[in-house]
């Protein structure tokens, strides 16, 4: 099995343990669902795995590269987008993906035509010229993902990809990361729409007090919570109660 990330024995404090000897070890080739009560360490543990949050003790590969012994290959391969997008609101889709993709240093002849690929994909094109602070939360959401992507990564993290979407915009999002899997490419998304991650979701992972409680496909974590034929709901509740 080839590993996209494998964390070991992964700890942060802020004011208090946010998370305590995590491990965790997610194949590639899949979309991975990284659930949590509010405050179980799920945007913590996925910062940390990107460079973009120091961890106090543990390691961290993405696909066999050390992250925090070598970050910039690292990061080279990884795709982060978070929970809320940021965008330069005067720029164009096409001029922002310009930008991101001159920081990555890419042939700006190759970078002209992913991005075309992209906005064509997103359903983006009609708007490459628009500038983007006139965008709804989802085209924006959208942007951001083209971005993301502009480089090829072997991982995409996503921290709630599908807030403030309406039904659309979130389908939309959601066949475009099913795609990527289909691509060969690893996603890692953390989501409260229970029923998104159930519906979506190769494997889950719920982390709670700062540990991983459960990990495995939807009918391997009934079995360990008992939830024989209930939903994934029913069975966060009883894998995080008292968590």
């Amino acid at each position: 099995m080839t590993s996209a990330l494998r964390i070991c024995g992964l700890s942060k404090a802020f004011d208090k343990p946010v998370i305590t000897g995590l491990d965790l070890e997610i194949a590639a080739g899949q979309l991975y669902a990284l659930l949590g009560p509010n405050g179980a360490g799920k945007t913590t543990t996925l910062r940390m795995a990107v460079g973009l949050t120091r961890p106090d003790a543990g390691s961290i590969e993405i696909y066999g590269i050390d992250a925090r012994a070598d970050p910039l290959a690292a990061k080279a391969i990884t795709a982060w987008l978070p929970d809320e997008p940021m965008l330069y609101d005067k720029l164009s889709p096409l001029e922002y993906l310009a930008f991101v993709a001159g920081l990555w240093r890419m042939d700006p002849h190759v970078a002209a035509e992913e991005a075309e690929r992209l906005l064509h994909w997103l359903d983006l094109w009609d708007e490459r010229d628009m500038r983007c602070e006139g965008f709804s939360r989802g085209m924006k959401q959208k942007v951001a993902l083209a971005a993301a992507l502009i480089h090829d990564p072997k991982l995409l993290i996503l921290d709630e990809p599908l807030t403030g979407l309406d039904a659309a915009m979130a389908r939309a999002v959601k066949d475009a990361l099913r795609e990527q899997v289909a691509r060969g490419k690893t996603v890692i998304v953390t989501t409260h729409i229970l029923e998104v991650a159930e519906r979506m979701a190769d494997r889950i992972g719920i982390i709670g007090g700062g540990k991983l409680l459960a990990e495995g496909t939807l009918d391997e974590l009934r079995d360990r919570a008992g939830t024989e034929g209930m939903t994934l709901e029913d069975t966060f509740i009883r894998l995080t109660s008292g968590a």
